[in-house]
């Protein structure tokens, strides 16, 4: 059954953020994303596939479906794929799934380790640090409400299939943070030495923007400030590679 025109602008329409809020879906399309998202058990509703892509499921090497038959999978022609398409080049697999949203806790933060993101806005950074902390083993991702969108192509893209692994949250930060009983760590260049921090097993990282750093009212809740020492002249590193450092760093003196 050929698809409407109903169907491709529903589906095109998925790449506008309040056309997603509207509709409670976000769509991914690309045959790598799609792959690490069934890979790791992700429940979309829809796929929709040429022939090219549906062909190689029986392979071993590649993604098998979690559930059976039509309406999850359906198959279209290149033509109506690249109607489908946000990509200049259509790719041979597009996917839809819900949006869900947790609800967090008040005292959800007091266990294990969080990384919070203080208006962290560009797509690229949000997806690799969803990757980050996925790779480090951190309980949870709490995001502040004018941080990139998580449901959207170039953030699920850059998380590399950890989107669908990490326990993510999106809640005022402050509001949030003021419930933890747990120490919070600011990262500023004015910090200690986080080479120096002292065993923590649980704590929430706070990573502002590179633009303007932590907000005020987060700095407010902060229980003491780390820093990656420089030792050449680069005047700041790219948010994700100092989450990164400082994830490594509470892993390692955690022994765990």
């Amino acid at each position: 059954m050929p698809l409407t025109k109903a169907d491709i602008t529903r589906l095109r329409s998925l790449q506008d953020k309040k056309h997603r809020e509207a509709l409670g879906l976000f769509v991914v399309e690309g045959e790598k994303v799609v792959g690490e998202l069934l890979a790791a058990k992700f429940p979309f509703t829809e796929i929709y596939a040429t022939e090219e892509w549906t062909s190689r499921l029986s392979r071993p090497d590649e993604p098998r479906l979690t559930k059976d038959g039509s309406p999850y999978l359906r198959n279209v022609t290149p033509a109506e794929m690249a109607r489908l398409s946000h990509f200049p080049t259509p790719s041979n697999v597009l996917a839809v799934g819900k949006i869900e949203r947790a609800s967090l806790t008040a005292a959800s933060l007091n266990h294990g380790l969080t990384l919070a993101l203080d208006g962290i806005q560009d797509p690229g950074n949000v997806g690799t640090l969803l990757r980050i902390a996925d790779w480090f083993a951190f309980n949870r991702v709490l995001l502040s409400p004018d941080c990139a969108d998580l449901f959207s192509q170039k953030v699920i893209n850059a998380s590399m299939g950890s989107f669908a692994r990490v326990k993510t949250f999106t809640a005022p930060l402050a509001e949030a943070l003021a419930t933890a009983t747990v120490p919070i760590l600011g990262c500023d260049l004015q910090g200690q030495d986080v080479h120096t921090l002292k065993p923590l097993r649980d704590a929430v990282v706070v990573l502002g923007s590179e633009g303007r750093g932590l907000s005020a009212a987060v700095k407010e809740l902060v229980t003491y400030y780390v820093t990656i020492p420089c030792y050449g002249g680069a005047e700041s590193l790219n948010a994700a590679v100092a989450a990164a450092i400082v994830c490594d760093n509470l892993r390692r003196i955690a022994g765990n």
